[in-house]
């Protein structure tokens, strides 16, 4: 559903006060003083794009200020891409300023003090997400803004086709499409913001690495969850499925197999413990995640060679030995009850 606001009914000496409350209300507090001392007059429509707000915003000129004052230390923390449709803007953040001309992108952050002076009227669309939804360092972000983004061609000319039709179609999507929408801006906007702050293509390793091993850790913790899966994960860590499955194309494994590697591993560790108080089979893969013994039983011997109670008859049998240590990719070869040699290779990441 789409909110329109507009000062079309309000009187001429309220106007401007009309229109401050409804900037501040719709996007965030700001200060806004019209140019010149003429008529003023605008409009606003705003959706949402699942967690995405869209805003599309025509007024006369006017110069906009967000300042120290009206950022507060509980202000949720929110990037902004500003697409100008008509007219021009200076606009000014971080030390910098720069001119912004139809058809230009214009990246900032709402934590920190900016100002967009616009001398006649105009028309642009304005996004806005949470920050943690974008998997970008903070020093790149901060590169960027300040800094008009052209579209004539290169990193630029995709976001803009594509932002402006999202704005367009912005109030008529059904939900999960709106979702889905919301995380390929998402995906865009992180490869605008990298591609340009890392033109050589120098990626950001050291914050990728780091929320790679986060993600790692999460997935550890969270083994015994039988709804643990990409999805989760990467709700979890505010970011899009599929930059969760890009963090791990170097990484030669993907993340389904990574979770069920893992609970094999734990699995294959406890059914190997020697101890009086033996736990069953299923009451393990229970615990490790697997909803399914069947399953769990078809992607163990699928992964060992052999099967759970066969697994736990050759480790806790006297003299054999001890379990491998998780994380190893081959398994030694096993002696059964009547001698013979069993092969025992892994093929966890075949499973």
């Amino acid at each position: 559903m789409s909110v329109v606001l507009t000062t079309d009914s309000v009187p001429e000496q309220q106007k401007v006060t009309y229109w401050n409350e409804v900037m501040s209300r719709t996007l965030v507090p700001m200060t806004v003083s019209p140019r010149g001392t003429g008529p003023f007059d605008g409009w606003i429509a705003t959706h949402h794009i699942g967690y995405l707000q869209v805003s599309t915003v025509e007024a006369d000129a006017k110069f906009v200020s967000r300042t120290p004052a009206l950022i507060t230390p509980s202000s949720e923390a929110l990037v902004a891409v500003g697409v100008q449709i008509s007219g021009t803007a200076t606009f000014a953040q971080g030390g910098r300023t720069t001119e912004v001309g139809e058809g230009d992108l214009v990246v900032y952050e709402t934590g920190r003090p900016y100002s967009f002076d616009y001398p006649r009227r105009f028309t642009t669309h304005v996004f806005q997400l949470p920050r943690r939804t974008l998997t970008v360092p903070d020093s790149d972000i901060r590169r960027i803004a300040g800094n008009a983004i052209h579209t004539s061609g290169g990193a630029g000319a995709m976001p803009f086709l594509f932002l402006s039709a999202l704005a367009s179609l912005a109030g008529a999507l059904p939900p999960v499409i709106a979702h889905r929408l919301a995380d390929d801006f998402v995906d865009l906007l992180s490869t605008l913001i990298t591609e340009w702050t890392h033109p050589s293509g120098a990626q950001p390793d050291s914050a990728a690495s780091a929320l790679l091993l986060r993600v790692r850790e999460h997935i550890d913790r969270n083994l015994g969850d039988p709804d643990l899966s990409p999805e989760s994960i990467a709700r979890a860590h505010g970011m899009s499925v599929r930059y969760l499955h890009k963090l791990f194309e170097g990484e030669e494994t993907t993340v389904c197999r990574l979770v069920q590697r893992r609970r094999l591993e734990e699995c294959s560790r406890e059914l190997a413990r020697r101890g009086r108080a033996t736990p069953s089979v299923s009451a393990v893969a229970h615990r490790w995640g697997f909803s399914s013994p069947a399953h769990f039983s078809r992607v163990f011997r699928a992964a060992y060679g052999v099967s759970p109670r066969e697994w736990r008859a050759l480790h806790t049998a006297r003299n054999q030995p001890l379990p491998v240590p998780a994380g190893l990719s081959t398994i030694p070869s096993l002696t059964t009850a009547d001698g013979r040699r069993h092969p025992g290779r892994s093929r966890l990441e075949s499973a």
